[in-house]
């Protein structure tokens, strides 16, 4: 008689936990793997150089013919941000909504990838796809995007549901509010466990709905009397259609700016997810041609990126659109943690042009996109789950909302960090193990080729600078032949710091002679020796610890 197979789905998050960003979730049932999410993170303040963030990936490239697909929950950079550089080594079919997919096709191009090569299905709330060991449901939601979706994986054991980003919104801006019929009645089937949306798990209550910020834009642009700049992000199509009916209210045309923002705008316009009246929409171009109060300009910068279009005008540095005092300036987005010295750089820098800024601490003109702890507690209601799983946040984020869940009654609470393997059986679920998840690091166009030594040595060189010994040496006599010439770059100013160069051109002489005398000839050996030396004496000398290359040449 042929044994009964033995089901055993493993949840392996890949990012997202103990962090903001870099989303991605690897749910494994025997041996089918489906991906959620592939997002990107900012780098911290010690990634000095680097741009972006993305996951590790070596799980699945381990495991590649196992990997069936990778579900978008929606558009935002932290959940899909990633895929042009997880494509190169990991091109599975992508299955996403229509707006989610529209933005990542705007990514691709950017990218020079091929549409062509690239396997992308749209679906809608409500369709279900099917493999071998599962079946994944679309279920809709409300965040910050349209076209934000839920999935359910029913798997042979009982439906996972990954919330995906989310919040209740009842009066959303553009289409139905969240499904929550369905989440109950995937609560009565009984749901195995429960992937839940972390980032707000600290605030109490309910997050606003997002037509909270249209009244606020209303009553801003009633009042300016010259242009009015919007920045928030190029994704937030809520905001954006917002911007444009309070504009319509006061006759002011549209101005975009900033790639990014230009790029989705015009995608979301020809999807038909924004709405504008014909003629409203100008070039920039086209400003001179209208009264200033009859103006608004929405870009992208609401994180104070530098090469933003929104720094770029702070700065006095944007080839076409300067600050005029008496503009009004919104930026309608709260700062991602880490985000906040360059938002209030750029904040200080728009008040010294003239403008007057609005921004979260002064105005109601954001609300978040994620839930807050009455609506975590709902979902949680709902589904009713066996197991549950915090993710998308910090720690204190994931264990506030292990606390929820647990004054809820439910007794099987999981934190896990990125690579932590929560394996699920009949008969229960446990930490298993560990895989390999971190930081890919993306600089320029090398993407993982900057790692820790590198940082270690960019921060090195940031602390202490760098100083440079060049010396000839014949390789018959150990004669020095040229140098030792020192050059140094953010350590010392060398005309004004002669003496410690002459001392130092002493040590290293000295170190010569030493070398000479021991019969020390190898050259990695002489530079061993010197830059111990140097390091003392450069020490002792100024209490800096610079970076030192000696560069031996023999001739």
């Amino acid at each position: 008689m042929k044994k009964k197979q033995e089901h055993k789905i493993r949840i392996i998050p890949l990012g997202g936990l103990n962090e903001i960003g870099k989303n991605m979730t690897v749910i494994e049932v025997n041996d089918e793997i489906v991906v959620i999410d592939c997002g990107l993170a900012f780098p911290e303040d010690e990634m000095l150089g680097v741009d972006l963030v993305i996951p590790d990936i070596s799980y699945l490239l381990k495991n590649k013919e196992k990997v069936k697909a990778l579900i978008l929950t929606h558009g935002h950079e932290d959940h899909i941000g990633a895929i042009p550089y997880v494509l190169r080594d990991l091109n599975v079919p992508i299955y996403g909504t229509r707006l989610t997919l529209g933005l990542v096709e705007i990514k691709l191009l950017e990218f020079g990838i091929d549409l062509n090569t690239v396997k992308l299905f749209t679906v809608r709330a409500g369709d279900v796809i099917s493999f071998n060991n599962m079946r994944i449901e679309f279920i809709r939601t409300t965040h910050s995007i349209a076209d934000s979706v839920a999935v359910a994986i029913h798997t042979p054991l009982g439906p996972i549901v990954h919330t995906g980003d989310f919040k209740v919104d009842f009066t959303p801006i553009e289409g139905e509010s969240i499904d929550l019929i369905r989440f109950a009645e995937l609560g009565k089937q009984g749901v195995l466990a429960l992937l839940c949306d972390s980032t707000n798990a600290e605030r109490p209550g309910f997050t606003l709905s997002e037509k909270t910020v249209g009244a606020t834009f209303d009553r801003i642009f009633s009042q300016a009397q010259g242009r009015v700049i919007v920045a928030t992000f190029s994704s937030h199509i809520h905001r954006v259609q917002q911007v444009i009916n309070s504009a319509e209210k006061q006759g002011r045309k549209i101005c975009v700016l900033g790639r990014s923002m230009v790029n989705v705008v015009n995608k979301a316009l020809e999807l038909g997810y924004l709405k504008m009246p014909d003629g409203m929409l100008i070039d920039v171009d086209e400003l001179d041609n209208y009264p200033l109060n009859k103006i608004v300009l929405i870009t992208t910068g609401s994180q104070g990126e530098p090469m933003s279009a929104l720094s770029r005008m702070a700065s006095a540095e944007h080839k076409k659109v300067g600050i005029i005092p008496g503009d009004v300036v919104i930026i309608s987005a709260a700062p991602i943690p880490g985000n906040e010295k360059f938002v209030n750089r750029v904040i200080n820098d728009l008040f010294k042009q003239g403008a007057q800024v609005i921004y979260e601490d002064i105005d109601d003109i954001h609300v978040s996109g994620h839930a807050c702890q009455e609506e975590i507690k709902l979902i949680h209601n709902l589904t009713r789950p066996k197991y549950s799983i915090p993710v998308h946040g910090e720690f204190k984020h994931l264990i506030h909302h292990a606390k929820l869940a647990m004054e809820l009654g439910e007794k099987n609470v999981f934190v896990l960090e990125n690579g932590k393997v929560l394996e699920i059986t009949k008969d229960g679920a446990k930490v298993v193990g560990m895989v390999q998840a971190g930081n890919v690091l993306v600089d320029g166009l090398g993407v993982g080729d900057v790692g820790n030594v590198v940082l270690r040595d960019r921060r090195h060189l940031a602390q202490d600078g760098l100083f440079i010994v060049v010396l000839t040496i014949d390789s018959a006599t150990r004669d020095v032949i040229s140098g030792p010439d020192i050059i140094t770059r953010g350590f010392i100013y060398i005309r004004e710091s002669e003496p410690l160069i002459e001392e130092a051109k002493r040590v290293i002489k000295d170190v010569l002679y030493f070398c000479n005398k021991n019969d020390i000839t190898e050259p990695n050996a002489i530079k061993v020796i010197l830059k111990d030396n140097l390091r003392n004496f450069l020490f002792e000398k100024t209490r800096r610890n610079p970076m030192i290359i000696p560069i031996i040449t023999e001739i």
